[in-house]
């Protein structure tokens, strides 16, 4: 049977806690409204809990932008995030509605974050594009990333397909991830499970093992 690079083999539903971390995805102050929304807080409160009580570390990777929106994406869309069309009454942003430092890009209070997480700043939707958590994951021994956060079908998609590439075993965990309803769901049933596994936050806390 195939095995992956822990040696484990492929169907193995166990989590080893000293080769797991946990990645939230822009769960932030300034995105406290949708989040809400979705019902997400205590689901994500409750993996956290699970993985902290068994030293599975924390990565919360989170939008920075400098206020001045220099260092922005030059990418050039058709819609908002919204879907609405660019144009002289909906005009693209060059700046960003918070800079970095502000409190509004900070994990949101529930979560508790404190200095045994690790702090992701990013610049654009992947969480590995140009920021320290390759190397962060690599320097701990890591070889499987729990996935949580949104939007799901943009950062959380981008930074999946980045871990998959890098070889990382990925898990998105279900009742952890939020974004358009529609979107949401057709990435959680028709893409994830073709490059990775999709479980919710029962079956990951069960299946953490030490």
């Amino acid at each position: 049977m195939a095995r992956d690079s822990q040696g484990a083999q492929f169907g193995d539903e166990r989590l080893s806690a000293s080769a797991t971390a946990l990645v939230v995805f822009d769960m932030l102050e300034c995105y406290r409204e949708p989040i809400e929304k979705a019902g997400t807080i205590p689901k994500v409160v409750e993996l956290l809990h699970g993985c902290r009580s068994v030293g599975i570390p924390v990565m919360f990777a989170r939008a920075d932008h400098r206020a001045d929106g220099r260092d922005f994406a030059l990418t050039m869309s058709d819609t908002d995030p919204s879907f609405r069309p660019w144009g002289a009454e909906n005009p693209p942003p060059t700046k960003p509605p918070y800079g970095a430092g502000s409190p509004m890009l900070q994990p949101l209070r529930e979560f508790e974050m404190s200095e045994q997480d690790f702090d992701i700043p990013k610049h654009r939707w992947s969480a590995f594009h140009g920021t320290a958590l390759d190397t962060t994951l690599r320097s701990l021994g890591i070889s499987t990333i729990l996935l949580v956060g949104g939007s799901t079908h943009v950062g959380v998609a981008s930074t999946a397909y980045a871990a998959r590439d890098l070889d990382y075993q990925v898990t998105i965990v279900r009742d952890g991830c939020h974004g358009f309803q529609e979107q949401k769901e057709f990435f959680l049933d028709k893409v994830f499970p073709r490059m990775c596994r999709v479980r919710t936050v029962a079956q990951v806390l069960e299946n953490i093992c030490q």
